[in-house]
C-alpha cells in the first residue's frame, strides 16, 4: 500500500514509517519537504495531487502541548481541526477515493474526572483545548466515515515511550525521558507531584506502531472505530524512578512537588483492540520501556 503518513517527523510518526516500511509498505511522509502545511487547503490539495495515487492515511500530525494549548487556542484548533478537514477535503481528489484513515487521537479525550481503566464507550469530556480539538477531529473523522467519503480507525493513545531503532522520545514533559534525561546528567533533578504514587501506563513505541499497522490494514471504506492503544497496567512515578535508577545505574535527585487535583490510576481498558484487531502489546513492561529508551538514547549521543 502507499500511505500517506502526517507527522512523520515526531517521534511516534518516525515509528509508525519505519514499522510501515519493514512491513513492505510503500511510506508517503508528511511533510516530504519545505512548502506545505495542513493548515493551507491549497497546500494540501497539490501536495496530494504531487502523490497521487494514495491507498491510506495515517494522520498523526497535530500541536500536542497541553500547557501551550492554553495561550493558544486557535492555533491549536487551526492545526488539529482546521488540519484534519483540509486533509479529509484534499483526499477527495485522490484518484482512490475513498480511503481508509487511522487517526491519533489521545486519552485526553476522556477528561481528568475519571478513575481506573477508561472504556471506548465513556462520553468524551475534554477539559483543555488539546483534548478538545482532537475530540473534536474525531467527531468530524466519524461523521466523513458516516457519509462514505473515508473509513476511520482512531487510536486513543496513552503515554507512549520506549524507543525504536534508533528513534527516541526528545519530549522534556515526559517523565520517562526526563528521568534518563537527569541520569545522563541533562538536567539536575526530576520533579513528581506529591509522593509520586499516582499511577498511569506507558506503552513501548514499538507496540503503538504495530497497532497503526493492524489499524491501516483493517480498515475499510465506511468503518468508523474506536480504540484505546495502552497497556491496561498501570505503573507508579516512584516505580518509573525506581526502575530508571536500575537500568542506569544512577542514582539521580528526585524533588517532590506539592501534591495536585489529580486521578490516583488512569489506565486503558484494552480488551475492544485486543478483541477486534489482535493486538498485544509484547514490549510494554515498564523494565523494557526503560531499557530501550536508554539503549537507543545511549546510542544517539
Amino acid at each position: 500500500m502507499r500511505i500517506l503518513v502526517t507527522g512523520a517527523g515526531g517521534f511516534v510518526g518516525r515509528a509508525v514509517c519505519l514499522h510501515l516500511e519493514l512491513h513492505g509498505h510503500a511510506v508517503l511522509p508528511w511533510p516530504s519537504r519545505l512548502g506545505y502545511d495542513l493548515t493551507d487547503t491549497p497546500s494540501v490539495k497539490a501536495w496530494l495531487e504531487e502523490e497521487a495515487p494514495i491507498d491510506a492515511v495515517v494522520h498523526l500530525a497535530a500541536k500536542s502541548t497541553v500547557r501551550e494549548s492554553w495561550q493558544d487556542p486557535a492555533g491549536y484548533y487551526a492545526t488539529n481541526l482546521g488540519g484534519t478537514a483540509n486533509l479529509v477535503s484534499g483526499l477527495r481528489l485522490n484518484p482512490g477515493h475513498p480511503v481508509p484513515v487511522v487517526f491519533a487521537s489521545t486519552s485526553a479525550v476522556y477528561g481528568p474526572d475519571r478513575d481506573g481503566s477508561l472504556s471506548e464507550d465513556l462520553d468524551a469530556r475534554p477539559t483543555n483545548p488539546y483534548a478538545a480539538t482532537k475530540a473534536a477531529a474525531e467527531q468530524l473523522l466519524h461523521f466523513e466515515a458516516r457519509a462514505g467519503n473515508i473509513g476511520v480507525t482512531t487510536l486513543r493513545l496513552f503515554n507512549v515511550a520506549g524507543g525504536y531503532n534508533g528513534i527516541v522520545d526528545s519530549n522534556p514533559t515526559r517523565i520517562i525521558n526526563n528521568c534518563l534525561r537527569a541520569a545522563a546528567g541533562v538536567i539536575p533533578h526530576v520533579s513528581v507531584n506529591g509522593d509520586g504514587s499516582a499511577r498511569r501506563e506507558f506503552t513501548h513505541v514499538t507496540d503503538v506502531a504495530e497497532a497503526f499497522r493492524l489499524a491501516v490494514e483493517t480498515t475499510k471504506v465506511g468503518d468508523s472505530r474506536t480504540y484505546n492503544v495502552g497497556t491496561g497496567v498501570g505503573v507508579s512515578m516512584r516505580e518509573v524512578i525506581d526502575a530508571t535508577r536500575a537500568v542506569t545505574g544512577v542514582d539521580f535527585e528526585v524533588v517532590h512537588n506539592p501534591p495536585v487535583d489529580e486521578p490516583q490510576m488512569l489506565v486503558a481498558d484494552v480488551s475492544r483492540v485486543q478483541a477486534e484487531l489482535g493486538w498485544t502489546p509484547e514490549r510494554s513492561t515498564l523494565e523494557q520501556v526503560v531499557v530501550d529508551a536508554w539503549r537507543f538514547r545511549s546510542l544517539a549521543s
